[in-house]
């Protein structure tokens, strides 16, 4: 049972509350190993995870709601930090829609071998490339978790699912998807196509296989781009087949974190088909 080491705030200047005051430099978050959760939902699915909180930044409603989950936490002590509303709102970069925010450790993420071991037959996986939008990204982990992908594999042309609008884009399910980030995709594709698992590219083309007509009750993974590049050529190389969507020839693509939703849609429906 966690302690609450409950501190009033009258100012954003103290140096432990750095982080909060730079929540647009990602990057440097990330280097640190710690995220930023923003939003009542958010930060409510952190407390429920397994992510070392390190403290929460509340108003005095927020703490009222939140002191039962902190109080339930593992760790020995929490600093929780409370100040007003309108002082949560002169954080440069966020809208303070909701007054509640926490900073947690990023812990080591398994590695491809260890999350394929762990994962039930028939495998669906899911891998990205080229994503840099971070709402996009946390979108497509919040589809991931929707739809019971085994796992998400993020490539290295990607942004960090682990930035502050990434994390709320997932709505909080980033806590509990599994995810691998790779140093190279195509060897990661090539790789697990060895091992028996399919890859099929999200690639609207001529020649690509509908989605209804493609078999995905196997092991499978999905491989999705950006919207506007799609998929780079390697990449599709390094697939077995592809697939798109049927759409009115007036329409060319979708959002990628809308088309990850319909393809493993399609997967999770005709496995329970089957």
């Amino acid at each position: 049972m966690a302690i609450l080491k409950i501190q009033p705030v009258q100012s954003l200047d103290a140096p432990a509350l750095t982080l909060y005051r730079t929540l647009k430099r990602t990057e440097e978050h990330e280097r640190a190993g710690v995220l930023v959760a923003a939003n009542f939902k958010t930060v409510k699915r952190l407390l429920a995870s397994r992510y070392p909180v390190i403290s929460v930044l509340v108003t005095p409603a927020w703490l009222e709601k939140l002191a039962p989950l902190l109080r339930l936490r593992p760790e020995t002590e929490i600093l929780v930090y409370v100040a007003e509303q309108k002082l949560l709102e002169t954080i440069t970069g966020y809208v303070m829609h909701q007054g509640a925010l926490a900073v947690a450790k990023i812990p080591p993420l398994p590695d491809l071998e260890t999350l394929l071991k762990n994962s039930p037959r028939p495998r669906l996986l899911a891998a990205v490339e080229g994503i840099a939008s971070a709402e996009n990204l946390g979108a497509v982990v919040r589809s991931c978790a929707a739809f019971g992908a085994s796992f998400l594999i993020v490539g290295e042309t990607c942004g960090s699912p682990f930035q502050r609008r990434a994390v709320a884009g997932s709505m909080g399910t980033i806590f509990k998807q599994p995810l691998v980030r790779v140093e190279n995709l195509v060897a990661t594709l090539l790789a697990l196509r060895a091992q028996g698992v399919r890859c099929l590219a999200a690639h609207p083309r001529a020649d690509a296989k509908k989605l209804m007509h493609a078999d995905l009750r196997g092991d499978c993974c999905l491989v999705f781009g950006a919207e506007g590049p799609g998929l780079t050529a390697a990449a599709l190389a390094a697939c077995d087949d592809m697939v798109e969507i049927p759409m009115p020839s007036h329409m060319n693509s979708l959002n990628v974190a809308v088309a990850t939703g319909v393809f493993l849609y399609e997967a999770t429906r005709q496995r329970e088909t089957k």
